[in-house]
């Protein structure tokens, strides 16, 4: 009797430095570390999930005044979202597929540490793994952090992945 692969949800984000469709250094690393220290060879005993939340604009346009937007204009904010993520997958599910292992792929609106959480709950993961930018006491006051809260409040064990030194940039809050 074969048993079920163990499922593990990648929380994944775009790059705030590069923009889309460029995975950022954490979601990066942590996808890295997943599949060189878990899954390492037994590529059929593991379905990757991989979940990016999109966090909308206040006013739900990047630099567009909405106090002059046409209907046309929402249509088209949301394609434009909804392409920068499916770009933004398509890169772990690429890299998944040259490796072997099996994954699915979606994309959810929504502040980031709450949709993980209510996402871990819909889809039970064995594991969820999340990157960390590995910011200061300071920083988190002012940033916070997505990891954090998944570690306290995800129904499921959380490992946290933090970017390697050398790959920091700058501003530690960028990613």
């Amino acid at each position: 009797m074969e048993s079920e692969p163990t499922r593990v949800l990648l929380a994944v984000s775009e790059s705030t430095i590069r923009g889309y469709p460029h995975a950022s250094i954490s979601s990066r690393g942590a996808f890295e570390w997943t599949i060189q220290k878990i899954v390492r060879s037994n590529t059929s005993g593991f379905r990757l999930h991989f979940l990016h939340v999109q966090v909308p604009d206040e006013d739900g346009f990047d630099d567009v005044d909405s106090i002059f937007a046409s209907p046309e204009d929402f249509k088209s904010v949301k394609q434009r979202d909804r392409i920068r993520g499916l770009h933004l997958l398509e890169y772990f599910v690429n890299r998944c597929h040259e490796i072997g292992v099996a994954c699915k792929a979606w994309i959810k609106k929504g502040d980031p540490k709450e949709v993980i959480c209510r996402e871990v709950q819909r889809v039970q993961p064995d594991l969820l793994v999340v990157g960390s930018r590995g910011l200061g006491p300071f920083q988190r006051v002012f940033v916070g952090t997505v990891s954090e809260f998944c570690v306290k409040h995800a129904e499921c064990p959380v490992i946290t992945i933090k970017r390697r030194a050398d790959e920091t940039p700058q501003d530690p809050v960028d990613d």
